[in-house]
């Protein structure tokens, strides 16, 4: 067709055709390409594909299953889809292929739809670039992995820091044994014989602020009930679980066999021990406090 012969409607559809950024192709009944748009012909042109530009005339079909090699199957499989189009088992196919060159990679988006008019069979075939979306897909699916990976390795690190902190806090209620342990054994048997022995006023007073200075330090050690027992004589353990418990001096007695006085003796004691100077601070929530 001449443009001298084109009516308003035919320069109208080629204009339309012309303007759109999809490689487009038309083709009968017999695969016959019979229309391409101006994208199709450029990309003919920079990719020096053989024949025309245009490829009227050129049977797309049998381009598609003359494929060979990697292309082969894209190619069986857009055969496929265009023949159903063709007879009418499917109004259109949608297929995306990848379509690699020197230049680089690039991917297509095909889409075949058969016209709907009172003539012949027509498809419209178009081919839209969509490298730009396959690379980003790929991106994401590369910071996906990367995230996952490093997800992993925090689990990983955090188990590790879980196991070390559950070994250092072994090793430090280790260490509170010890020195709670020796304090006991190696010190304050020696500080009561002090005590006993006949001092002078300021040797005494001496021996006083040794005894309470030692207390302070170790103090912190006896926040913790595991840490105290060892500072306890075993009966005063007992003693100081049926507080605990909310039993009173008197049942506590007739519990252990022993004189309620011996009870309260033991009382005091742990107020000491636990350096609870103020009478106002109950020794049953101290010891709740504990737990």
């Amino acid at each position: 067709m001449t443009p001298s012969s084109m009516t308003f409607s035919d320069v109208l559809a080629r204009t339309v055709l012309d303007s759109l950024s999809a490689h487009i192709s038309i083709i009968d009944q017999k695969g016959i390409i019979l229309e391409t748009n101006q994208a199709w012909r450029d990309y003919a042109r920079r990719n020096r594909l053989e024949g025309d530009a245009d490829s009227v005339g050129t049977n797309y079909l049998a381009i598609c299953e003359s494929a060979s090699g990697e292309e082969a199957e894209n190619g069986a499989q857009v055969a496929r889809g265009l023949r159903m189009v063709i007879s009418g088992e499917a109004r259109e196919f949608l297929y995306d292929y990848p379509c690699h060159s020197p230049e680089g990679r690039h991917w297509y988006y095909m889409r075949a739809i058969r016209m709907v008019y009172d003539g012949p069979v027509l498809v419209v075939i178009s081919h839209e670039d969509i490298t730009d979306l396959k690379l980003t897909e790929e991106a994401l699916k590369e910071g996906e992995a990367a995230l996952k990976e490093q997800a992993i390795s925090l689990e990983e690190t955090n188990i590790a820091l879980k196991v070390l902190l559950k070994q250092r806090e072994a090793d430090r209620q280790e260490l509170e044994q010890k020195v709670l342990g020796n304090m006991k054994e190696l010190v304050f048997p020696y500080v009561a014989k002090l005590k006993k022995a006949g001092l002078k006023a300021t040797e005494r007073t001496f021996v006083e602020i040794i005894d309470t200075h030692l207390k302070d330090i170790i103090s912190p050690f006896l926040q913790r009930m595991s840490a105290a027992n060892i500072f306890l004589t075993p009966q005063e353990i007992q003693v100081a679980s049926l507080v605990k418990d909310g039993k009173s001096s008197k049942e506590i007695a007739d519990i252990l066999n022993i004189a309620e006085t011996t009870v309260h003796f033991h009382r005091r004691n742990l107020r000491t021990k636990f350096g609870l100077d103020n009478r106002k601070t109950n020794l049953r929530s101290y010891l709740l406090s504990l737990s």
